[in-house]
């Protein structure tokens, strides 16, 4: 069977993407764990328990696996990929990890594409802003709006750029929510809580505190182990730029330290509720 998408990597990204768009029988799907293979079943896709089949007949690939697994995949499928397809590389990596990862789709005869993915998939689904830079950038675009993506931006050429943006992006989003725990631990362990957010609250209005703690800390306990390997890379791009990561660093620590601590800020997360 024939297949114009292929995903590579099926967790919250590319389960979310395939049901949304409904590429069923148009797309196929590989990732590493097979238990994955239950919620491919379940979107539609064609089911592959290798990459090569995921890839052989895919003219537009999208990358979806984490952000420690970016280069390697990109390394272990390249001799894979169809001749002229599209390798989006949706993960968040530093610009130096893309343009490795470039090198190698590009050597295999692949088009390699830096796409950078600005907000949760979740609950913007095919809204979610997608950034999109390299030599392949306005095919990828084009390609990606007919996979059903509304929210496609080409900010460049170069391999690279997307990635950029989001990274440095990355500093203060990923960094809000390390200083928010860091906040909110040191409350708690001083009994001053809501005598701290509410002195937050005064001097903004735009969203209470509890509410901004409450999703920041969600984010983190839920998401931690992620988004510091996202994190390690924002360190890299800083590193590259001549800046000194030391908040940074910070972050990749205690995102990593929070991830599944969902129990350290249960009272604070209900009363925000």
């Amino acid at each position: 069977m024939e297949s114009l998408i292929a995903l590579i990597g099926f967790g919250e990204a590319g389960s979310t993407f395939a049901e949304a768009a409904g590429w069923e029988a148009g797309a196929a799907a590989y990732d590493v764990l097979p238990a994955r293979r239950a919620a491919m079943e379940a979107a539609g896709v064609l089911v592959c328990a290798t990459a090569e089949c995921a890839l052989g007949d895919a003219g537009l690939v999208l990358s979806l696996v984490t952000a420690d697994a970016a280069l390697a995949a990109a390394k272990d499928y390249a001799a894979l990929v169809k001749p002229g397809a599209l390798w989006c590389d949706m993960n968040s990596v530093a610009p130096d990890t893309k343009r490795a990862a470039a090198a190698a789709i590009e050597a295999a005869g692949g088009r390699y594409v830096d796409v950078a993915v600005l907000a949760p998939v979740n609950p913007a689904r095919m809204n979610v802003p997608l950034l999109v830079s390299g030599a392949a950038a306005e095919d990828a675009a084009e390609a990606l709006r007919g996979a059903g993506f509304a929210n496609v931006r080409v900010v460049g050429a170069e391999v690279g750029r997307a990635s950029a943006i989001k990274m440095i992006r990355s500093v203060m989003v990923k960094g809000i929510e390390a200083l928010t725990a860091e906040m909110m631990l040191a409350a708690d362990a001083a009994g001053v809580t809501d005598e701290v957010l509410a002195s937050l609250d005064a001097s903004e209005k735009a969203q209470s505190w509890a509410a901004r703690a409450a999703y920041n800390l969600e984010r983190m306990t839920t998401h931690g182990l992620r988004r510091a390997a996202e994190m390690e890379e924002s360190a890299k791009t800083l590193i590259g730029l001549g800046v000194e990561p030391v908040m940074t660093s910070g972050t990749v620590r205690r995102q990593r330290e929070l991830a599944g601590r969902a129990d350290l800020f249960s009272e604070e997360r209900e009363a925000a509720q």
